[in-house]
């Protein structure tokens, strides 16, 4: 059959893929030349395919190469009616053909039962059993048959004479990975990684992906680190710069992981939503506010980041950590008025508090308890005493500390403040009388 078939591509977890390469086959007047190998096995004998036999497959052919496979179907049935009178050569090659035609109209259950009739019979060619069962072996991992993947491999490997392909190795290794038999598959990918760079060339991208899932099932992330170093001096793609930072993350190197995702920052990598956030994640952590804010408003100005309650409470956070309280208060204002509870409300009120915003900080802790939910309201009760003591409010102040008195966590600091507060109100009002006598 001259048209190639289609690939065949199956998403794995962790980024893995298995990829069957596309099937072909043609009919040829010389089907014996591949009957004699070089081996230490006992040579093979195998039958003759007759020229009628030939010229009516080669009759299937034709129809299938003109996209009429239910014409090629009918001409193979013929053909299989006369099976009695067929060798098993000629048998073979009838149910290889079915299988290529099964396989082109994508029905691969069928194509491998056709196959399978394949290597059933005997004396055919060892390269023609070998190619059968390598197709078996890609067939049955795409059907999700792995044991018997594994199997069809292993025919073909005693078949073999020499060192089996780096390809062969790797489908092998999909197949164990497939089965959760991590070990081997380790085992064998790493082994047609090694064959591959052995001989000068480049491993397939696929193939170290694949390596990367399986240490990561085995629960050896100093492997997965090191394959994606690997990875990102071959293939340069962003996504291996933001895994292996996340990887560094992992094994606790947080300077490795900060310089990776800063050269991924400045080489255009970071687009997602997710990698921002993340880096501006790494700033915070790392001491390095300004930068964080600066990355968070940059990002919600592009519309990358939403200007929602996560995002916004974290660049209030930022710019908090910065001292750039201007900056802070506009945004846990908006974050606050996004939020179910009053929370937010009850931190930029402390906040206020301590830039001596007093009606401000009154504002917010009224808000704060409007909308409830507070983990500690007693802490907002003594912000609101404070406040209107420094408005020189002492009235509203005692009665805000009273209601601070009555929760346990701040009943302490709530008596020690009324008796300042006190004093301070008799002060106040001994120096009114003084001034009021004078």
């Amino acid at each position: 059959m001259t048209r190639f078939f289609h690939t065949i591509v199956m998403a794995l977890c962790v980024g893995t893929i298995i990829t069957l390469p596309a099937l072909s086959f043609s009919v040829s007047a010389n089907v014996n030349a591949d009957t004699q190998k070089a081996s230490e096995k006992k040579t093979r004998r195998v039958p003759t395919l007759r020229g009628k036999v030939y010229e009516q497959l080669a009759r299937a052919q034709s129809f299938a190469d003109n996209d009429q496979p239910q014409e090629a179907f009918a001409a193979l049935k013929d053909i299989e009616d006369k099976k009695s009178s067929m060798n098993s050569y000629e048998i073979a090659m009838l149910y290889n053909f079915y299988g290529f035609i099964y396989y082109n109209l994508e029905q691969a259950d069928n194509a491998l039962e056709s196959f399978k009739k394949v290597i059933e019979e005997p004396g055919i060619p060892e390269s023609f059993e070998q190619s059968t069962l390598f197709t078996l072996a890609q067939l049955s991992l795409m059907q999700g048959n792995y044991k018997d993947s594994i199997h069809f491999l292993e025919r073909w490997e005693y078949l073999n004479v020499g060192d089996v392909p780096p390809k062969h190795l790797f489908i092998k290794a999909q197949a164990y990975y497939q089965d959760k038999q991590y070990e081997q598959a380790g085992k064998f990918v790493t082994q047609a990684v090694k064959n591959k760079e052995a001989a000068g060339m480049i491993p397939d991208e696929g193939w170290l992906i694949l390596q990367r899932a399986i240490y990561y099932e085995l629960k050896q992330p100093e492997k997965v680190k090191d394959i994606l170093v690997k990875m990102v001096k071959l293939f340069d793609e962003p996504k291996y710069w933001i895994q292996l930072a996340g990887m560094y993350g992992e094994l606790g190197m947080e300077k490795h992981q900060l310089g990776i995702m800063e050269a991924a920052k400045q080489q255009g990598y970071l687009e997602k939503a997710s990698d921002i956030f993340n880096m501006a994640q790494l700033y915070y952590y790392h001491k390095a506010p300004y930068k964080c804010a600066e990355m968070m408003l940059q990002a919600m100005n592009n519309g990358i980041l939403e200007e929602n309650l996560r995002n916004l409470k974290f660049l209030g956070q930022c710019y908090q950590l910065a001292k750039e309280i201007d900056k802070a208060v506009p945004v846990m204002q908006a974050a606050a008025a996004l939020s179910n509870d009053g929370e937010i409300y009850a931190q930029l009120s402390q906040l206020l508090l301590n830039i001596d915003e007093f009606d401000l900080a009154i504002e917010s802790a009224e808000l704060a308890i409007k909308k409830g939910s507070l983990r500690n309201q007693g802490t907002i009760h003594l912000v609101l005493g404070m406040a209107y003591y420094n408005k020189r409010e002492f009235a509203k102040s005692l009665d805000q500390l009273a209601q601070a008195e009555s929760f346990k966590s701040s009943q302490k600091m709530a008596e020690q403040w009324q008796k300042f507060v006190s004093g301070e109100q008799r002060s106040f009002k001994q120096n009114e009388t003084v001034i009021a006598a004078d």
